[in-house]
């Protein structure tokens, strides 16, 4: 059997995305780097859902074994939309966006991969979330169809963690908050006073989080230095 450890990330074009890939290139914990996205080989996009299976079944026919996927994707805003600022900017369009990229995408993602991970042994499945997604912390109101994404996406990792640990008792399964992020995602939105981090920092972080991560905390919701986030 070929044990070789294989790192997924998915969005790896991105600004985080890139950065987590290439801190994993000396990461010792695994052997092959693998970067997926909308301009990769296989393509993988999560406003076509199809990809996602088909990009899934190519990584089933790579050599070794799948021991990290990270999910670096997600919506905020383009030139079309931005976050609401209340309720009357609701958009059903900007919805069904916000929800295909940030809460779909993902959970067929979990669908097709976490099946993957070796039943013994340590993995890790992770997704990039965000803090405004938690329901308690809500304080503010606007932004809600990338607050609710957010919360659903949360809600598919809690699922899909139970589903996963029935099999695989030493796999974790989490949404991370990144923080604030110099990447294009979080440009126009990064207000002074704000923690705004290079992506190779925010990178950093994520794996340091990963890292130490145990069984025990799958299905949770952590912030980039660790810390437990309410759903």
């Amino acid at each position: 059997m070929d044990t070789t450890r294989l790192a997924v990330v998915i969005g790896g074009r991105g600004g985080i995305g890139a950065a987590l890939g290439e801190a994993l290139l000396s990461h010792p914990d695994y052997d092959r780097v693998i970067s997926l996205s909308r301009r990769s080989t296989p393509v993988i996009d999560f406003a076509e859902p199809e990809t996602i299976a088909i990009a899934a079944g190519w990584l089933s026919d790579q050599p070794g074994e799948v021991r990290l996927v990270i999910d670096a994707t997600g919506f905020l805003h383009d030139d079309t939309f931005s976050p609401e600022r209340s309720l009357r900017d609701l958009d059903p369009e900007h919805m069904q966006k916000a929800f295909a990229i940030n809460a779909i995408g993902p959970a067929l993602l979990m669908k097709h991969v976490l099946p993957l991970l070796p039943r013994e042994g340590r993995s890790v499945f992770a997704t990039l979330s965000a803090r405004v997604g938690s329901i308690e912390d809500n304080r503010l109101g606007g932004w809600h169809s990338y607050r609710a994404s957010k919360s659903a996406l949360n809600q598919f990792v809690r699922g899909a963690a139970i589903e996963l640990g029935r099999k695989r008792k030493s796999a974790v399964c989490v949404a991370l908050h990144p923080g604030t992020v110099d990447t294009p995602l979080s440009q126009p939105f990064a207000k002074s006073g704000l923690d705004v981090r290079p992506a190779t920092q925010a990178a950093a972080e994520i794996m340091a989080v990963i890292d130490g991560l145990t069984p025990a905390q799958t299905g949770g919701f952590f912030d980039h230095k660790g810390e437990s986030i309410p759903f």
